[in-house]
């Protein structure tokens, strides 16, 4: 069995249009070694074509079937939930392809469901909207709750924000699929074939990369080079099982070697 590896963007290959230094080693050393691997992101806007338009002009070449996004995730989870089913949308591009790739029509009244995702054409006459839809039954789903999205200008608010405006108006709560939901972070594994003893999720954010490894039973990697300190882990009940500080610090034999025989070997738990 070959270990696999779940690897968030944004904080780890690249922070905003900037690479990470040792981001190309270490893709292009997982791909010497022939080791699966996926890119896991909560940002709905983009395509899976978008996100590997993007990383290519970073020097980062990879296949669409490298990215797994939470509007695929969204997508996937709605049509197995109710197929061919409606959907009113607050979102971008890359949200409507998926919900289109698996069936769904996009409505402006009377859906099955209201989605949120990330997006700049937002206004309150669509929150509004929504507002009646969720009251007259439509269920809310969240593609991810992210409080703010990082940018070259600061943060701006992100999904989480808009579905609290939600859910404060209509006393509902959203369902999330997207990081650290097990709905995605058991997707992204399944399209990947391997185990949940096989893989490990490498994240800068201990709330939604290191959480959803935790609870899914993956070996997480924890990298600074993102949103969180050191200092940071002490808030936390739970913990990841190695920090280093930026991807570059995995592109070892030391760390390949560990990785391939990890789990051939069954840890003893004590009583």
């Amino acid at each position: 069995m070959l270990p696999g590896f779940l690897i968030d963007m944004d904080g780890v290959i690249y922070r905003g249009t900037d690479l990470i230094e040792g981001a190309v080693g270490f893709i292009n050393e997982l791909k010497k070694r022939d080791l699966p691997f996926m890119f896991l992101t909560n940002n709905s806007q983009r395509t899976r074509r978008d996100v590997v338009t993007k990383l290519s002009r970073m020097g980062i070449t990879v296949g669409e079937e490298h990215i797994f996004t939470c509007a695929m995730a969204t997508a996937r989870f709605l049509a197995q939930s109710k197929p061919n089913g409606t959907a009113y949308v607050i979102g971008e591009g890359g949200l409507l392809h998926a919900l289109h790739r698996n069936g769904y029509s996009i409505v402006d009244h009377d859906p099955d469901y209201v989605v949120v995702g990330e997006g700049r054409s937002m206004n309150f006459e669509m929150i509004e909207a929504a507002v009646r839809m969720i009251e007259n039954g439509a269920k809310l789903i969240a593609t991810n709750m992210d409080p703010n999205c990082p940018t070259q200008n600061g943060p701006r608010p992100g999904c989480g924000a808009i579905v609290a405006m939600l859910e404060a108006a209509t006393k509902k709560q959203a369902f999330s699929v997207g990081k650290p939901s097990p709905v995605m972070m058991r997707s992204a594994r399944q399209e990947l074939g391997i185990s949940s003893a096989q893989t490990t999720m490498i994240g800068d954010t201990m709330e939604t990369d290191i959480l959803g490894g935790v609870e899914m039973g993956y070996r997480s990697v924890l990298v600074l080079s993102g949103g969180t300190a050191l200092s940071d882990l002490a808030n936390f009940a739970y913990q990841p099982d190695l920090v280093v500080d930026s991807i570059a610090d995995l592109n070892n034999e030391e760390f390949f070697q560990y990785e391939r025989t990890r789990f051939l070997k069954p840890e003893r738990l004590l009583a």
